[in-house]
Parts: C-alpha cells; sequence; structure tokens
C-alpha cells in the first residue's frame, strides 16, 4: 500500500470514528425530552433515534458539499490530507471530552472549528476560504437565537389554545405526540450531522485526485449513515440527563414543542445546505420552550455553562487542530 492511499485510508476511518462519536454524543438531542416525560422507554429511543438518523443520512448531500468546500479548497491544499488527519483528532478528542463531563457541545462547532486552524497552521491563511467559513460561522451562530424565539412562540401559543383543557389531558395527548417528533427530530438530525463526516471524506478524495467533484459516492453515504446509526444505539447517557432534566422540569407539551421547533430549524438548515449544530437548535429550543412556560423555571446557570461551552469551542479546537498538525507533521 503506497503512502498517499494508507494516508486517505487513516482519514476515512477517523471520519467515521467521528461520525459514530457524533452518533452517541448528539443521540441525547433527539430523544431526551421524549425520555424525560416517558414517552418512550430509553432503548426504544435510541433505536428509534439509530433507524431515523440512518434515513436521514441517505437521503441529503448539500450539506457534505458545503463542509468539504466552503472552508477550502481541497483540490488546491498540497497537505490536505495530513490537514484533515489534524481535524478529525482534535474533533474526535473535543467531542470525547464534552461527552465525558456531560456537556452538550456542538459537534458541528468542534468540527468546523478544527478544520479551520489545521489548514491556517498546515497550509496558510491565504488557503482559508474566508467568505465561506464566515457564512457557516453565521450559520452557527443565527441557528440558536432563531431555535430559542421559535420555541418560546410555540410553547406560548400551545399554552394559548390549551389553557382552558385539563393538565393531564393535555400532557396525555402529547406524550402519545412526541413519539413522532422523536422520530422526526432524530431523521432531520440525519439529514445535517451525518453529511459532515460524507463532506470530509469527499474532501479527502479530492484531495488525493480519486475525484476532481464534490459529489458524494453512494459508498460514503452508506458509511457515514451506518457509522452514526451504530453510535446512536450506543447512546449518551450522561447529556441525556443535562438535556431533558436540568435545564427546567420538562413535561410532555413542553418536550413537544422543543422537538418540533429543533426539527424545523435543523431541516430548514438541512434544505439551505448550511451545517449547523444539532445541539446548539435543541438546546436553545428547550431553553426557548422553558422561558414561555416560566421564565423562572429554567435553570440560568446551568444554561450559562452550556452557552460558554458553545463559545469556548471553536478557537479551543481550532488551537487543538494545529497544534496537532505541528506535531505528527
Amino acid at each position: 500500500m503506497d503512502t498517499s492511499l494508507l494516508i486517505i485510508v487513516i482519514v476515512i476511518i477517523l471520519a467515521l470514528a467521528f461520525d459514530f462519536i457524533n452518533g452517541f454524543h448528539d443521540t441525547a438531542n433527539a430523544i431526551a425530552t421524549s425520555v424525560s416525560t416517558r414517552a418512550l422507554k430509553p432503548r426504544t429511543a435510541i433505536m428509534l433515534a439509530a433507524v431515523m438518523n440512518f434515513l436521514g443520512a441517505i437521503m441529503f448531500t448539500g450539506v457534505a458539499k458545503t463542509i468539504g468546500g466552503s472552508v477550502a479548497d481541497p483540490a488546491k491544499l498540497d497537505n490536505g490530507l495530513e490537514v484533515l488527519i489534524a481535524t478529525l483528532l482534535a474533533a474526535i478528542i473535543w467531542n470525547l471530552i464534552t461527552w465525558w463531563f456531560g456537556i452538550p457541545s456542538s459537534s458541528s462547532h468542534a468540527l468546523i472549528g478544527a478544520l479551520a486552524g489545521a489548514v491556517f497552521v498546515g497550509a496558510g491563511s491565504e488557503k482559508l476560504n474566508w467568505s465561506g467559513f464566515r457564512t457557516i460561522i453565521e450559520g452557527l451562530l443565527l441557528s440558536p437565537v432563531i431555535a430559542f424565539v421559535v420555541g418560546y412562540i410555540i410553547m406560548m401559543l400551545l399554552k394559548w389554545i390549551f389553557a382552558k383543557r385539563s393538565p393531564h389531558t393535555v400532557n396525555k395527548g402529547f406524550r402519545t405526540m412526541q413519539i413522532v417528533t422523536a422520530a422526526i427530530q432524530s431523521f432531520t438530525h440525519g439529514t445535517n450531522d451525518a453529511q459532515k463526516a460524507m463532506g470530509i471524506i469527499t474532501f479527502a478524495l479530492v484531495t488525493a485526485e480519486y475525484q476532481n467533484h464534490m459529489e458524494v459516492p453512494l459508498w460514503v453515504k452508506l458509511s457515514a449513515a451506518t457509522a452514526m446509526a451504530l453510535g446512536t444505539s450506543i447512546g449518551g447517557w450522561k447529556i441525556i440527563k443535562t438535556m431533558g432534566t436540568k435545564i427546567f422540569k420538562i413535561e410532555p407539551i413542553n418536550g413537544f414543542a422543543a422537538d418540533i421547533t429543533g426539527a424545523s430549524v435543523i431541516f430548514s438548515a438541512t434544505m439551505l445546505h448550511l451545517p449547523v449544530s444539532t445541539t446548539h437548535a435543541i438546546t436553545s429550543a428547550i431553553l426557548g420552550v422553558g422561558s414561555a412556560k416560566r421564565f423562572s423555571a429554567v435553570r440560568w446557570s446551568l444554561a450559562g455553562r452550556i452557552v460558554i461551552a458553545w463559545f469556548i469551542t471553536i478557537p479551543i479546537v481550532a488551537v487543538l487542530s494545529g497544534l496537532i498538525y505541528k506535531l505528527l507533521f
């Protein structure tokens, strides 16, 4: 096996490992509210999420093309494969650290920040597509704001519509509806998050001149979708606990509102070919819904720690990927 082929095999393995970790790291995003309200048993919720993640992952590729070509042009990087190795190692390390401590941080932020840092150190600032990078960052930062506002509005509407109904009857109905929204949210998670690994692998194939376009091959789609589904099947219990119980006491009507909000924001971004953080979208939706329920009901100190993790992720992984590139290459 020649050196370039060996390196691209390493990149593919690392990309699929990232997707696998992303699966169990972000499983909580889709199912935390349905588990916490007992709409679904944990094992059932995880298997539902795994199947829907897989289906969502194989149906769309627009985000993969954005990830693969917006931060840098792979055809213009002589050391693109080495850059990708540093990128993936940094993103994987950060995902594992935040998973261990139960922090719902963004895998998207980790990957984008690591790629920018590795390109900057490994190829120079002139190789970074600053406009494309800025567009991605704007989407990543804007999506949680939109999710918060939409979650707040939806919850206020539901409170108004069901104000005269018995809370027990309302929650019983919405507990059943949460099964559907958990499935929808898992599907949208697959449409956006799994494509990030697809984009990295396609980036590698173009860099190594195995193909000259950013179209995602079928085997890449199936591999990334399978890796994410397998990771999802393991689950991320620490983050499920944070998302489902520690931000505020979620009832079925709140869970429904948060799920439908998160799914809407994520799928809208997928249709616009924008990578967004499912963690940001869903956590912000929960915060918006909780604020509409009762502002004081939200544990804002915990929310503050989560937001801090969001903002520090990109600079930390950018530095980490740069250091890894320097150490290895």
